[in-house]
């Protein structure tokens, strides 16, 4: 704390100089006798100079208020006690009331998130750049490119950017005209978001079993649910993993049904070499701040079909006549994307790979730490598919989980569940059609927090405690 004290009589400048050379922001202010006889922090600082002092001016005594200290020999809890939400940084005198050190207290959120974006390329350039053009709404050069650059990563022709990933989902069922009277299938095991789409646009949903191994819809259980009444199956690629497409859309053509995909954990997942996306009539992305990719709220329809690409496009925006502004052919939706999200988005496509490789390398880093339980189940790697790491997904036993929970908050790792099933809301069971597997996996899973950097040896004393 050397070069953070100085005399009383110094220039604000000086005292300046003092503060700045604390990480803490904080200058330990001495009078003639090195005594202690003040505290100035960085917003004690701005305050002086909003009273009228220069930064040429000498501090007084006058300028320091009263201030809290201790003693050397004092212990924790004593230093604990004097500290509270005004007071955190605590000078320590010795016996001749000199400063020689300090005490300081940084109540900090200490617990390991499950998820946070990555932000570390050009996002904040490319926003920069997008605020200062002005184009900051709908309109803007990174809408189009983001639209361009996502669908061919996704192996597709069009793209239609929107504000998130629940209405691509309604945005697609309303370009294939799915309303009132038609059923559309959904996996028991998936978020809301599935489901309450279908129930937005006035169709019925029908909800079918997952399969255990791949945790995604089962196609044997989809055929089994058909109808006359059927119109479309919206398979999700659960916590990253490919959905089985191939005997999917061999059903979906077998029955004359439309296939939306829905790929909001799934950026960069592959089935038999092709991406997901790239399948289905349309596929739906989630750009939210927990997925792979992000660009804070948003998502992403894409299509091989123009005829879809088009009429997406005029109904996420009001549903107005592309030839005639302002010329209302349809009820529309404003579904539309920013310019600032966009730019986001743009810098995250940049180092899509890189952040999908790491994501990797951290559910690499779990197994090794975890490698002596044999309890765990891992998210498979199936042949013929190529999963993406959304979030570290595990199976563990039922009757553990909670108690796992609890030892993992206990050691600052948030941790979260599998989804509830959405056979087992009250809101959703009329239209439960199949349901065992998911319910066994729902009471099973979690997820494991997938950032960088995340300290594996507090998740592995929590699994000591607990197995």
């Amino acid at each position: 704390m050397k070069n953070s004290i100085c005399r009383y009589d110094v220039s604000m400048r000086k005292l300046l100089a003092a503060i700045n050379e604390e990480p803490a922001g904080i200058a330990f202010v001495v009078d003639e006798s090195e005594k202690l006889c003040g505290v100035v922090t960085d917003g004690d600082f701005r305050r002086l100079l909003l009273a009228g002092k220069s930064l040429d001016e000498s501090l007084s005594k006058s300028d320091l208020g009263e201030f809290v200290f201790a003693r050397e020999g004092q212990t924790m809890d004593e230093l604990l006690r004097i500290t509270d939400k005004r007071v955190r940084t605590i000078p320590i005198v010795d016996a001749n009331g000199k400063p020689v050190n300090y005490f300081r207290y940084e109540h900090r959120l200490s617990m390991i998130p499950v998820a946070e974006p990555d932000l570390k390329g050009n996002e904040f350039k490319y926003l920069t750049d997008a605020f200062l053009s002005t184009w900051i709404s709908s309109r803007g050069k990174y809408i189009d490119e983001l639209e361009l650059k996502f669908s061919e990563f996704c192996g597709c022709k069009h793209g239609v950017a929107v504000s998130n990933g629940t209405v691509a989902i309604h945005l697609a069922l309303l370009a294939l005209n799915i309303g009132p009277g038609d059923e559309v299938i959904v996996p028991d095991l998936t978020f809301a978001a599935t489901i309450n789409t279908v129930l937005h646009a006035g169709a019925v949903p029908v909800i079918v079993d997952v399969d255990l191994n791949s945790w995604c819809i089962d196609p044997a259980a989809i055929e089994k649910a058909i109808t006359p009444k059927t119109k479309a199956i919206i398979p999700v690629h659960v916590y990253g993993q490919p959905c089985e497409m191939d005997k999917i859309m061999a059903i979906a053509s077998k029955h004359n049904l439309f296939v939306i995909e829905d790929c909001a954990e799934a950026h960069g997942a592959k089935f038999n070499g092709r991406p997901v996306g790239s399948f289905g009539h349309i596929a739906c992305y989630s750009f939210f701040a927990n997925k792979i990719i992000t660009t804070g709220e948003g998502g992403m329809c894409v299509t091989n079909d123009e005829r879809l690409s088009d009429r997406m496009k005029v109904l996420r925006d009001h549903g107005m006549n592309k030839q005639k502004r302002y010329w209302h052919d349809e009820v529309g939706y404003n579904y539309r994307m920013t310019n600032l999200q966009a730019a986001i988005g743009v810098a995250q496509l940049e180092r899509v790979d890189e952040i999908i490789l790491e994501r990797k390398k951290i559910e690499e880093k779990y197994k090794s730490a975890l490698k002596d339980f044999p309890a765990i189940k891992w998210q498979q790697n199936i042949s013929g598919r190529d999963r993406v790491v959304w979030l570290v997904s595990i199976e563990v036993p039922a009757e553990k989980r909670e108690a796992l929970f609890a030892a993992l908050n206990k050691h600052g790792v948030d941790v979260r569940p599998f989804f509830y099933t959405l056979s087992s809301m009250p809101v959703y069971k009329a239209y439960v059609h199949s349901d065992v597997n998911s319910k066994i996996l729902s009471a099973r899973g979690m997820n494991l927090p997938t950032v960088t950097g995340v300290d594996a040896e507090k998740v592995l004393n929590a699994f000591k405690e607990v197995f």
